[in-house]
Formats: C-alpha cells, sequence, structure tokens
C-alpha cells in the first residue's frame, strides 16, 4: 500500500513541474513591470513570476520571524531549581523520623 502511495506521489509531482514547465515555455515573451518614478523593469514574464513567488516568499518569511523567535525563547529548558531544604522542626516538639525499614 505504502508503494502505490509513493508512486502516486511522484506521479502529482511530475504532473506538477510539467505544468509549471508548459506555462514557462508558453510565455517567454518579453513584459514590462512599470516600476515607481518612470523606471521599467522588462523581462521575460517567466523570470517576473518567479520574481514575485520569490519576493512573497522573503516577506512572509520576514513577517513569521518575530513570532518563531518568540516560541523559541519559549521552548528553551530552563535548569532545574535546587530542592528546598527541608523546614526546620517547630520548636518543642520532636523531629518526625520514618520507622525503620522504609
Amino acid at each position: 500500500m505504502t508503494g502505490l502511495i509513493r508512486l502516486l506521489k511522484w506521479i502529482l509531482k511530475a504532473a506538477v513541474f510539467f505544468a509549471l514547465f508548459a506555462f514557462a515555455l508558453n510565455n517567454q515573451q518579453d513584459a514590462t513591470v512599470h516600476l515607481a518614478f518612470g523606471r521599467q523593469w522588462r523581462a521575460p514574464m517567466t523570470l517576473i513570476v518567479l520574481a514575485a513567488f520569490a519576493l512573497g516568499m522573503v516577506v512572509g518569511v520576514l513577517g513569521m520571524l518575530p513570532s518563531w523567535w518568540a516560541r523559541r525563547g519559549q521552548m528553551t529548558p530552563t535548569p532545574p531549581a535546587a530542592p528546598a531544604p527541608p523546614a526546620p522542626a517547630p520548636a518543642g516538639q520532636a523531629p518526625v523520623t520514618p520507622p525503620d525499614g522504609i
């Protein structure tokens, strides 16, 4: 059963790869990205889409960093505290000792 699932995963990965490859081949014409102050960037459409995807990933990771750091700070193990010394017996009473053999 796991062999069949592994085969289906590889077939799905290959289908996604070939679909993206076909998209890249069909979009080789130049496109223009109009930036601020009249600047323009001319590049193949595939490169523009790839750059937008990479920029989105970078922005997403940078947006998640503060929460990752906060959780990492919560997960750091603290050293165990030293055991508290036993409380002294009240004045006038003999300390309680367990019976022999315990």
